[in-house]
């Protein structure tokens, strides 16, 4: 497959990620399902917008990216055909590097929020994290210290768990055109690109 091609794949696959990514960030303002009544009564990881500008917004550049590059114009770039596709290869690699910075920070703080657990209130009616370090997720029958919300515990691990998997996805592609980016800056588009006109 050219290396064109291929990073127009990647470009597609990232596209609807990224609009997951930043539908489940929006959503995590809503706990539960419905609006918080205070922004402190959201959790706090929903703030560090992970998947709204991590795997979201910084994402759209590189998919954007990818996808045009098997359309750019590579013929009589310094007197040499292939000099302009493999300057384009060479650059998407910058802007995978940019992808795999995003994603990181959504998979991190996607991580983070999942060890820690949701922001609920209890029977007290105060707004705390009831968990520590990771022990609500073996142990179902702590979920019900948090009375409110309504299913909080699951909205929150359903959310961020998304966002952890479409993240580590972006990793992954964003390291495919990293390699992509190098082979064709080496060696060019091997289906050539240039037309006889």
């Amino acid at each position: 497959m050219c290396s064109g091609n291929f990073a127009k794949c990647l470009g597609i696959t990232l596209i609807p990620l990224a609009i997951i990514a930043i539908l489940c960030n929006i959503l995590l303002f809503f706990p539960g399902g419905v609006p918080a009544g205070k922004s402190t009564d959201i959790t706090n990881e929903a703030f560090y917008l992970g998947g709204l500008v991590g795997s979201g917004l910084l994402m759209i550049f590189p998919a954007l990216v990818f996808l045009g590059l098997k359309n750019n114009d590579c013929c009589g770039c310094c007197g040499n055909e292939s000099c302009g596709k493999r300057f384009a290869m060479f650059t998407s690699i910058i802007f995978a590097a940019v992808g795999l910075v995003g994603a990181g920070y959504s998979f991190i703080v996607s991580a983070v929020a999942i060890n820690r657990g949701p922001k609920c209130f209890l029977s007290d009616g105060n707004v705390t994290y009831p968990f520590s370090e990771g022990d609500y997720l073996s142990n179902k029958t702590m979920w019900s210290e948090c009375e409110k919300p309504n299913g909080i515990v699951t909205w929150h691990l359903t959310l961020f768990s998304m966002l952890l998997i479409v993240g580590l996805v972006q990793v992954v592609l964003c390291a495919f055109q990293v390699i992509n980016g190098l082979f064709g800056a080496i060696c060019g588009d091997c289906c050539g690109c240039c037309a006889e006109s």
